[in-house]
């Protein structure tokens, strides 16, 4: 029995295994990279805004060089309408965060979704949008009309969810766009959720833009950017 057990032991930790690393590779399945790990071919930022260091996509601010005036790194892959977008970010201190189904502006700035991120978690996992501020928060689930009113609930605990948000360390995030629909998660736990038809405001498609935020000394990077196309 002794050693009879160990070896069933093995035997189920493998079969595990390799169902585990199944379920991961059709998880990715369908998904392009949007970053080559080395320089940035595919991506168009204000010059000397960006750089890669370490195999990460990375912006920074210092009281050497600071950022006074906000920009986006900006791929240049399409404008997709649906999709699921997977990014790895680390950020240290300040504010970032994912541009999507967004138009260029004037001196690399963005208009349009954002996948907010912050250092104090106080932004962290909303969909936010320059004119209309928070779009939906942490922790709810909204509906918005055409004519702009919305119905909304909360799902889970905007502090709990923060609690998910690893501080000065990598985060998984991801962006789900589909139709009118937008699902944040981060970690692999729902942070948000919103139905947006406002026919003012709603997007359905545009650029991806990384950002980097005017203000104190942060440094944000990027890496494992990949992106699936819905059909």
């Amino acid at each position: 029995m002794s050693k009879t057990l160990p070896l069933a032991i093995v035997a189920v930790l493998l079969i595990g295994t390799c169902e585990s690393n199944s379920m991961a590779g059709e998880d990715e399945a369908g998904f392009v990279s949007m970053f080559n790990g080395k320089d940035l071919t595919g991506w168009e930022g204000k010059p000397g805004g960006w750089q890669v260091e370490e195999g990460t996509i990375t912006g920074e601010s210092t009281p050497e060089k600071p950022c006074k005036r906000s920009h986006y790194l900006i791929w240049k892959g399409g404008q997709p309408q649906d999709f699921i977008l997977r990014v790895r970010v680390k950020l240290s201190g300040g504010n970032s965060g994912i541009q999507f189904r967004s138009q260029r502006r004037p001196f690399f700035d963005t208009d349009g979704y954002q996948a907010d991120l912050d250092a104090e978690n106080t932004w962290s996992g909303c969909v936010y949008q320059h004119k209309r501020g928070a779009v939906v928060k942490r922790g709810r689930r909204a509906t918005i009309a055409e004519d702009g009113t919305r119905k909304e609930d909360e799902f889970a605990s905007f502090d709990d969810l923060a609690t998910k948000i690893k501080k000065d360390d990598w985060n998984d995030y991801e962006v789900t766009a589909k139709g009118t629909r937008i699902t944040l998660r981060i970690n692999g736990h729902l942070m948000c959720e919103v139905d947006d038809r406002d026919v003012k405001f709603s997007r359905e498609k545009g650029i991806i833009a990384l950002q980097m935020h005017q203000g104190p000394p942060m440094k944000v990077q990027f890496k494992n950017l990949r992106i699936r196309v819905l059909k």
